[in-house]
């Protein structure tokens, strides 16, 4: 069957991803200095190379798709978009890249109508790639390590039903809020696990965890990939008053959410 327009575009981006990772991952294990952007959050020399690979991966692909990535929005090159766009974070958790905890990601996404419609997110400590293309319901990971290397098969990504023991709840490592700890008291928990940057959306679309709130802010950059990747594996993710939570809104700042598979999530306040 031929791939769909969709379905080829993602193909081309993960190698994309891969590349882009592949470079932070050498900064990583050699290390950087850190600066300080204008609004007080550290960047390094990985964020701004792997922005540069992506970029210029994406201008040749899609040249007519304008692209909002993270690097270039605080230097000031913030785009006009309408309806279609590329949402890029080069290097999502770069506290953990900082402190060598590995668990950072690079985030591509296409956002549609204020939907990602696919997601691509790539860790390069571990060496997992994490895909997914939403109206063809599909999310898939494979292995491609950082080092070089054949990618491994796929495996199909889908949201698991709810355990007998009771759910467990990713949480962000960096960016703990009390008013997360308050929602988290509606639910029945089994476990919470920290971990930081997109693969808290990943691990809930691959079945490895269910629960995924974030009351404290996010950019859309931050969220579009792994949200595009939940979703394909039948989770959602909504926003305050229990809507879908949507992109290109003013500044590309997000609004609270919370993130979960397929069964009824508390809905936070609007």
């Amino acid at each position: 069957m031929p791939l769909t327009a969709d379905s080829a575009l993602l193909e081309a981006l993960l190698p994309v991803a891969v590349a882009a990772g592949r470079e932070a991952h050498v900064v990583y294990l050699r290390g950087c200095p850190v600066e300080e952007k204008a609004d007080r959050t550290p960047v390094t020399e990985a964020d701004r190379a792997a922005e540069a690979i992506i970029l210029a991966h994406l201008a040749q692909l899609a040249p007519h798709i304008p692209v909002v990535a993270e690097e270039s929005c605080a230097a000031g090159g913030i785009p006009q978009v309408g309806e279609t766009f590329f949402l890029v974070d080069p290097l999502d958790g770069t506290k953990e890249f900082i402190a060598r905890r590995g668990d950072f990601t690079v985030n591509i996404a296409l956002i549609r109508a204020g939907e990602p419609v696919l997601g691509v997110v790539y860790a390069p400590v571990t060496g997992m790639v994490y895909a997914g293309e939403v109206a063809a319901a599909r999310a898939f990971r494979y292995a491609q390590p950082a080092a070089g290397g054949a990618a491994g098969p796929r495996e199909s990504l889908h949201v698991r039903a709810v355990p007998a023991a009771g759910l467990t709840a990713v949480v962000s490592r960096s960016h703990a809020t009390p008013e997360t700890e308050q929602y988290l008291r509606a639910y029945a928990l089994h476990e919470r696990v920290s971990v930081g940057s997109s693969l808290k959306f990943c691990l809930v679309a691959s079945g490895e965890a269910d629960l995924y709130p974030r009351l404290g802010p996010t950019m859309e950059w931050d969220t579009a990939a792994g949200h595009a990747v939940l979703v394909a594996a039948g989770g959602q993710v909504l926003a305050p008053g229990g809507r879908p939570l949507r992109y290109g809104k003013p500044e590309f700042r997000n609004t609270f959410f919370v993130a979960g598979g397929a069964f009824p999530l508390v809905p936070l306040a609007a």
